[in-house]
């Protein structure tokens, strides 16, 4: 069965359901994408790693690389294998000395290790078939229309700081506590320190 490589082209919270995420991959070549409902936690897992944040202790998928790597396992690519009454599958492709193992794993947990890895993402014609949406030539141009307006806005959310006037911070700042993002108000606290 022929593979279908895979990229993320974004990550957002899920409007059909609460505290979940909508993790959407891509073909690298063609116009469907494959949008996946995964946790907030796996979601912030994927995050750290596509921002290159580095956290002050180990989480769970580098725990994963680290203790892959200290017994000379590589992992190859990282497969959404299969799609069950509406549950993705996904397998983890590892080698050691010559001989390759596939580890099953929710595809949120496989993507976020896989990232770790620096290795592709492919799923099969079947799964796109079935769960992928096919974007409209129309579609299509206007995403390519927008690129330049996102790619500043996937510039990581402090790089993305360094342009707004206190003010601006300021208004963030009120609007992240009220929210109750500490994470987003740290961030915003620690541009405004650093141009003090």
């Amino acid at each position: 069965m022929d593979k279908i490589e895979l990229e993320i082209l974004g990550l957002s919270s899920s409007q059909s359901q609460s505290g979940s995420f909508a993790l959407v991959l891509g073909e690298t070549v063609g116009n469907r994408r494959l949008p996946i409902i995964i946790g907030m936690f796996e979601a912030q897992a994927i995050a750290i790693e596509i921002e290159k944040i580095v956290p002050n202790r180990p989480m769970t998928h580098d725990l994963f690389k680290s203790f892959a790597s200290s017994f000379n396992f590589t992992v190859e690519e990282i497969v959404i294998s299969d799609l069950k009454e509406g549950v993705f599958f996904a397998k983890i492709v590892c080698s050691n000395s010559g001989r390759t193992m596939e580890i099953d794993a929710r595809p949120s947990d496989a993507i976020a290790i896989g990232l770790r890895f620096n290795v592709p993402i492919f799923t099969y014609e079947q799964v796109l078939s079935e769960a992928g949406i096919v974007l409209t030539e129309e579609e299509t141009e206007k995403e390519g229309q927008t690129t330049e307006q996102t790619s500043r806005e996937n510039k990581p959310f402090k790089e993305q700081l360094k342009d707004l006037s206190p003010d601006r911070l300021q208004s963030l700042l009120d609007e992240a506590l009220k929210n109750e993002d500490y994470e987003k108000a740290a961030q915003i606290r620690d541009e405004m320190n650093r141009r003090n």
